[in-house]
């Protein structure tokens, strides 16, 4: 299992799906994406996206304004 950081700050959606989408394409199964990112817009789109495709989803605030979500990649 690797751990993937991909940094997603001051982009605004889509940007920060659309990236994680293309990195998740590369990634194994069990592999761990890790995206920061401050737009909160991002956490919504994002992790509605990753439970539809079947992937383990969660994210927290790791600052004022500064999340990080992890996508475990299912399939």
């Amino acid at each position: 299992m690797n751990e993937i950081k991909l940094d997603c700050m001051y982009e605004a959606c889509p940007i920060p799906l659309l990236k994680a989408m293309k990195r998740l394409a590369k990634m194994d199964i069990g592999d761990v994406l890790i995206l920061e990112t401050d737009h909160s817009c991002s956490i919504k789109n994002v992790v509605e996206w990753a439970k539809k495709q079947g992937h383990n989803v969660d994210y927290m605030e790791i600052g004022e304004g500064e999340w990080e979500i992890y996508i475990e990649k299912r399939k």
